[in-house]
């Protein structure tokens, strides 16, 4: 099996705008060929998702999830771009499936966009800090604190994490998928996570 580097998995998201996780699966079909695992995505209708990127999201719904008795809520909204998307029965199905991750994965933000700097910041402070990494050679070092911070990321970043039902697709993957299903960029806008206890 050909070994696919995280450089080249990089660049065809970079070229495709498709999440990590389904870059590598391409890469893997096609043995680290980046032309053939472009086709490979476009075949699935994966690439033609991203592109639809740039396209306005004013329609879709507020989706809600209660959980254990009602120690758990979720209020979700979920965006498309017209109102019959926003009825379909896929459309919903996905709502609620991400309304009930949230409500298992507690995420804090929606993308590692939204994340302040200062977090990102006392996080690579605190991870360079650990005894592993004293007697580690700087450049080494800077590809171990990558790697932990998009862990940090799938921890607190709904789209980075991995899906509850299926933990080999990330909520990213999943939202991608139903943007080459149902023909419409999906955008999840926001969401609160309440739980009893908790300020």
């Amino acid at each position: 099996m050909t070994t696919i580097s995280a450089d080249l998995v990089k660049t065809l998201r970079e070229k495709t705008g498709v999440g990590m996780m389904e870059c590598k699966k391409a890469l893997v079909e096609t043995s680290g060929d980046i032309e053939k695992a472009q086709e490979f995505l476009r075949k699935k209708g994966l690439a033609d998702a991203a592109k639809r990127g740039d396209r306005t999201t004013a329609e879709g719904m507020i989706e809600s999830y209660i959980h254990m008795g009602g120690q758990i809520g979720v209020i979700l909204e979920l965006n498309c771009e017209t109102d019959f998307v926003a009825r379909n029965e896929n459309f919903k199905t996905l709502a609620k499936d991400i309304a009930m991750h949230i409500a298992a994965s507690a995420p804090q933000y929606v993308s590692k966009e939204e994340v302040p700097a200062d977090l990102v910041n006392k996080e690579k402070d605190i991870l360079m800090a650990q005894p592993d990494m004293a007697s580690k050679p700087e450049n080494v070092r800077e590809k171990i604190i990558e790697g932990r911070i998009e862990k940090f990321y799938e921890q607190i970043c709904l789209m980075n994490q991995p899906f509850v039902k299926d933990p080999s697709v990330k909520i990213a993957d999943l939202v991608n998928k139903s943007i080459s299903t149902i023909g419409e960029k999906i955008l999840v806008k926001r969401f609160v996570r309440f739980s009893v206890g908790e300020s």
